[in-house]
């Protein structure tokens, strides 16, 4: 199992997919997750490999999916009533199974490298790449003529002057560096896209009459304001060095403040199982019950059962939807 664990993990990192690792490393009591057991939480909320069962898996994933959202690891402890002292950086959950136990669960989100395409073949241009390379971007340039003697470390090279459609374009953040040679027509294919970075290297002066020709063009003024120019941090640079560096810093500043994962929460529609007090997705629920005109979800056939029984004993004040 960890052989096949391990490579699955590298095929979803070969195709630049993320993905979160969760690993049980501490149980107590009766309890069927594992130290060592490991699964990989997918981004739409499904799990593959083992953690435990009904009660760890709803907690496991909704903290999954915000460590993908931000990027930052979770230890998260699922234990039993009463809840345990607070402890820093440690995420509580109620254990609601009747097993009782207590399980510690490792969170890590594997996300793929940051994206970089550089319109242009510039010494700017030249300079960004090594240095966003060095700093684990994967970086795509795209300039007619643009050759390895040039950029040995990118990871793609095109000649045609369009934002590729394909996976790497996803997210990427773009860098129009051309300097003269075809600055209208790759700024103008960087702004049909959703890229949450779109700097020009050039002038005040340049960039205005540029960007006075991409509205004769059919290009809005909206879409012009997304744009950074002069590009990247005012750090006084000069050299083209410091460009590429100054644009770099501002990619990461850009970056940072809001790490742009594509996520689809299974969550969204999340409920609370009114026998056990577990976590329910509504959309994914396998068994259900109608009572006095509302549909109300459960984790399990078992907790479905008690609640046909009274279900006014489970929806009065300790009502949990």
């Amino acid at each position: 199992m960890f052989d096949e664990f391990l490579t699955k993990a590298a095929e979803l990192r070969s195709e630049g997919k993320s993905f979160a690792l969760a690993t049980v490393v501490r149980f107590d009591g009766s309890i069927s997750g594992k130290p060592g057991d490991k699964a990989i939480i997918y981004p739409d909320g499904r799990i593959w490999g083992w953690i435990g069962g009904g009660c760890t898996q709803p907690a496991v994933v909704k903290e999954a999916l915000k460590s993908l959202e931000d990027g930052e690891p979770r230890f998260v402890r699922i234990s039993p009533p009463p809840k345990p002292k607070s402890e820093p950086r440690i995420v509580d959950y109620t254990m609601t199974c009747h097993s009782g136990g207590t399980l510690d669960v490792y969170i890590e989100p594997v996300l793929p490298k940051p994206r970089l395409i550089i319109f242009g073949r510039s010494a700017v241009a030249r300079y960004l790449a090594a240095l966003a390379s060095n700093m684990n971007f994967a970086v795509a340039v795209i300039a007619e003529g643009a050759n390895r003697d040039d950029f040995p470390n990118a990871d793609m090279l095109r000649t045609s002057i369009q934002v590729p459609e394909d996976e790497f374009a996803a997210k990427a953040y773009l860098v129009i560096s051309t300097q003269g040679e075809d600055d209208e027509e790759a700024l103008s294919a960087a702004l049909q896209t959703t890229a949450p970075y779109v700097a020009f290297v050039a002038s005040r002066a340049k960039a205005r009459k540029v960007f006075e020709y991409l509205l004769g063009e059919g290009i809005s003024s909206n879409q012009l304001s997304r744009v950074h120019s002069p590009a990247g941090l005012h750090i006084g640079a000069i050299a083209p060095e410091e460009i590429a560096l100054s644009i770099l810093a501002e990619i990461v500043q850009v970056r940072r403040t809001k790490l742009h994962v594509q996520t689809v929460s299974p969550l969204a529609a999340e409920t609370n199982d009114p026998v056990c007090g577990m976590a329910v997705d509504a959309s994914r629920a396998k068994h259900s019950s109608e009572w006095e005109g509302r549909i109300i979800h459960f984790c399990c056939s078992g907790c479905k059962e008690q609640f046909d029984r009274a279900p006014a004993k489970y929806l009065g004040s300790n009502a949990l939807l």
